[in-house]
């Protein structure tokens, strides 16, 4: 067989990955006759490319990048979901302590819920969140920033630098999209690094999302599954991606 260079196998697989949705490592050693260590290395470079997942033994070809999501749209899906996980995480939640509130529909469930709570810090990156707050019981502040219309997060350097001058307990981070592989994940990267600051300002991380959110990816990542202390989710999840998100982190 001829000596295939890389853009000639990258184009096989791809070929393959788009017949058929996804491809089998004994079946690129097959079919391009090279070693077992090359075909991973060509799948390592187009997955960073972002034209395939790893699998093990394999590659999948990715889901379409979810793109962000007005705040109109949000507030109403999987409404019923998303108090369910908020009830579910007001346990974790300590007396007298401090905790970031991600942007986010979830999040702000979470919000109503711990209004009247006496005795906590809150921190918000959030102009909604912090508006059902106006009148909370506990301590709240507000990162400022940048406001980004129509979904009401505040971002931008001087979130980040009032982010990285606190220290909280626990956060509570919401999810654009959630994938084995590429984690958790955000729609722009300006988002995505507000979360990171708060992840890495926290001493434990929550992720809290609805069903709907899993096994899609967006455009930035925020962190890797085994980042998080659990997760919460709904009763609509998948059962076998439970089980296979429950062998990483504890799911609630």
């Amino acid at each position: 067989m001829r000596f295939l260079i890389p853009e000639e196998r990258h184009s096989i697989i791809i070929d393959k990955l788009q017949q058929a949705g996804k491809v089998e490592l004994e079946e690129l050693l097959n079919n391009i006759g090279v070693s077992a260590m090359t075909i991973r290395r060509d799948l390592a470079f187009l997955e960073k490319e972002g034209k395939l997942i790893r699998t093990h033994g394999g590659a999948v070809l990715p889901d379409p990048i979810i793109a962000e999501t007005p705040y109109m749209w949000k507030e109403s899906k999987n409404i019923d979901y998303k108090r369910e996980i908020a009830t579910k995480a007001i346990p974790l939640i300590k007396p007298g302590s401090s905790l970031f509130l991600d942007s986010g529909t979830t999040t702000l469930e979470i919000a109503k819920q711990i209004k009247e709570i006496e005795g906590l810090t809150i921190i918000t990156n959030d102009i909604r969140i912090a508006f059902e707050l106006l009148e909370a019981k506990s301590k709240v502040m507000v990162t400022g920033g940048e406001l980004q219309s129509e979904v009401g997060a505040l971002f931008g350097p001087p979130a980040q630098e009032f982010l990285q001058g606190v220290h909280v307990d626990l956060f509570f981070l919401g999810a654009h999209a959630v994938e084995e592989t590429a984690g958790v994940t955000a729609p722009t990267y300006e988002k995505a690094a507000i979360k990171k600051a708060m992840l890495a300002s926290a001493q434990q991380t929550w992720l809290v999302a609805d069903s709907s959110k899993f096994q899609h990816k967006s455009f930035a990542k925020v962190c890797g599954i085994s980042d998080l202390a659990g997760m919460i989710v709904d009763e609509g999840i998948n059962p076998e991606t439970r089980n296979r998100y429950s062998n990483m982190v504890e799911v609630i």
